[in-house]
């Protein structure tokens, strides 16, 4: 045996409670995470797989997939997540992170990531040109 209860001021249908026996519990609702590439730039927050350097790219700059090149003193982010690794740079100090044209690739071990953040940082940090 069930009491009603009546339907909610926004309209919504009313629910059955149980009287007694066991309680009954919703199952669990989740929102799946979009992949890292369905992320706009400016939130891509820094995860406990990531690894942060200041860099200054050589003449060229970065190639970015959202703004095009960039120059000056930045920030080099290298991010594993999912078994894909993503290279993300922002204007040193800045909000909005960018994704390094090509920064992309899949690594099957996470414990790779220092070595990835290591060569992209000596790729992309020429001060000298």
């Amino acid at each position: 045996m069930t009491d009603a209860t009546p339907g909610g001021p926004d309209g919504t249908p009313a629910t059955a409670e149980p009287t007694g026996g066991t309680p009954t519990t919703a199952a669990p609702t989740s929102t799946p995470t979009p992949p890292a590439g369905d992320v706009p730039a400016g939130d891509a927050p820094a995860g406990p797989d990531s690894r942060t350097t200041d860099v200054v790219p050589g003449p060229g700059g970065v190639m970015t997939d959202e703004v095009g090149v960039v120059t000056g003193e930045l920030t080099l982010r290298t991010e594993y997540d999912a078994g894909q690794v993503t290279l993300r740079v922002q204007y040193k100090d800045a909000d909005e992170w960018y994704v390094v044209t090509g920064g992309r690739a899949a690594l099957a071990d996470p414990a790779g990531l220092d070595a990835v953040h290591a060569v992209a940082v000596a790729l992309v940090d020429r001060p000298e040109g």
